[in-house]
């Protein structure tokens, strides 16, 4: 199976492609490829509206104010203590019934070709899977589950293929329907493979293998590994603790969700331009106003400013920004120097040799970002990206590190409300802001299911995402006796054919 994969920095936009290698294979054999395609993409950067109440009138205060205005003082813990994980443990290991309910490698005759990655993708990256990925690693933590080799066998490289799309989101029961291209082809070219399963009512045994292939099999290279903890080690030497923040503030971003609010006229039609001249993104005639006030915008600079400042982080507190470029350069990252001033980049933190091996391979570059994310004390998204999503449910699967999702639809409308005067008191705004993020703070909770009102297959698009929140099938509770219950917790080790 090859996968090719869109590289980008940070928001991960993919378009990816398989290949399976099989003369008979079983329905679940194809799923459970499709599922690891599942895992390589969401891989490649390769980061409810609140209530909101009036409080008393009191006397104006205003964004632009001074920037060390005092908000309400927040407990340390309350800022860096995890929350809860109510005695939630991470299970990847099979189920005693694995061998009975999932076709395995040496069942399904079927080989997984190492991912070849889309060179033709927006930030035009040429790294290959292993400059990303600890390859070997990967082949030998799934040997179990499938068998792996590192390029598609001679043999088979000239033979006819089958080309499919396979639809978003699909149950076990579509890749039986599938099962007739294994009849008249031993290559399937699968296009755009992520996204292809679905994220519920999926045996909990494939689940459980996602999370083996997301969180045990796929680490990254042993140079970028290093680098990364290089940087987190570096951070925890100059404060100990450290929020990581992901702002997405990036020319492609803004460019791509229309948001120009803050903008000059110049930076508008500049994004304009960028949108309508790139093909792939559909969507061209965009409302920015309607944008921001749906909550569909990344928070800007100042904006994360002000948030941070109300959760109750005081302005000495370390933050790692994991970005980009951001648009509108020094002049608009000062908004939020102003204050936080005690920020870090990459740049910042390794030297120029360190950094010169990653040069012009955004992917490779991003993967930094996301080791030191992963590790933070406090994760932070401006904007629900892919890379913002999958370092979520990573630290959800390490133990439910904290991570604040900002409310955007919430905050913009608090915003508004305080430059505006109508919200008269920054305790108040602070009050309103903790409150509105008290559950947004990575502890436990289910999957959400599909929005309400929408029906049929377009329902699947809006659930969240396995790797966002691979809660519950990827946990289970332990009992007194410290075992799981409901299965053996030995490894079901099936060697592949």
């Amino acid at each position: 199976m090859v996968n090719h994969r869109g590289s980008s920095h940070n928001h991960m936009r993919t378009a990816s492609t398989a290949k399976f290698i099989s003369r008979k294979q079983s329905p679940r054999a194809i799923a459970l490829y499709i599922f690891l395609l599942f895992a390589f993409s969401i891989f490649i950067f390769v980061f409810n509206a609140g209530n909101i109440v009036e409080d008393h009138p009191a006397p104006v205060i205003s964004i632009q104010s001074h920037p060390q205005t005092k908000f309400l003082q927040t407990a340390d813990d309350e800022l860096w203590d995890a929350p809860s994980r109510h005695g939630l443990r991470p299970c990847v290991k099979p189920t005693s019934r694995y061998k009975d309910m999932v076709a395995v490698a040496h069942i399904m005759n079927a080989t997984l070709v190492i991912p070849q990655l889309d060179r033709r993708s927006f930030w035009q990256d040429s790294s290959i899977f292993s400059d990303i990925f600890d390859e070997l690693h990967f082949i030998t933590t799934l040997q179990g589950d499938v068998r792996i080799v590192r390029e598609l066998p001679k043999e088979l490289e000239l033979v006819p293929r089958a080309r499919k799309h396979f639809t978003s989101w699909s149950s076990m029961g579509y890749y039986k329907e599938m099962m007739q291209l294994w009849n008249d082809h031993q290559v399937i070219h699968v296009a755009k493979s992520d996204s292809r399963l679905a994220n519920n009512d999926l045996p909990l045994d494939i689940q459980r293998l996602r999370c083996r292939a997301l969180y045990h099999a796929l680490h990254f290279s042993p140079p970028i590994e290093s680098l990364g903890k290089k940087l987190v080690d570096r951070l925890r030497m100059r404060s100990g603790k450290y929020i990581a923040l992901h702002l997405r503030y990036e020319k492609d971003m803004l460019a791509f969700t229309g948001c120009t609010s803050g903008l000059t006229d110049a930076e508008s039609e500049e994004l304009r331009i960028m949108r309508e001249n790139t093909k792939h993104w559909k969507v061209k005639d965009i409302n920015s106003t309607e944008q921001r006030i749906g909550g569909f915008c990344p928070l800007t600079p100042k904006e994360v400013g002000i948030f941070l400042q109300a959760i109750g982080y005081p302005p000495s507190t370390l933050i790692y920004v994991a970005s980009g470029e951001i648009y509108g350069g020094d002049a608009r990252l000062s908004e939020l120097m102003s204050f936080f001033p005690n920020l870090v980049f990459k740049e910042k933190l390794a030297t120029k040799e360190e950094l010169n091996a990653f040069a012009k391979h955004a992917s490779q570059s991003a993967a930094l970002d996301y080791i030191v994310s992963l590790e933070s004390d406090v994760f932070v998204p401006s904007y629900s990206g892919n890379m913002a999503r999958a370092v979520e449910g990573h630290r959800r699967f390490l133990g439910h590190r904290k991570t604040i999702t900002p409310d955007r639809k919430g905050l913009v409308r608090l915003f508004d409300e305080l430059e505006s005067g109508q919200l008269r008191e920054t305790s108040s705004f602070s009050d309103l802001v903790q409150q509105m993020h008290k559950n947004r703070q990575g502890a436990p909770r289910k999957r959400k299911g599909p929005s309400p009102g929408i029906k049929g297959k377009a329902r699947f698009r809006t659930e969240e995402s396995f790797y966002e929140n691979p809660y519950p099938d990827g946990y289970g509770m332990l009992n007194r006796d410290g075992r799981f219950p409901g299965y053996e917790l030995q490894a079901m080790s099936v060697h592949g054919a």
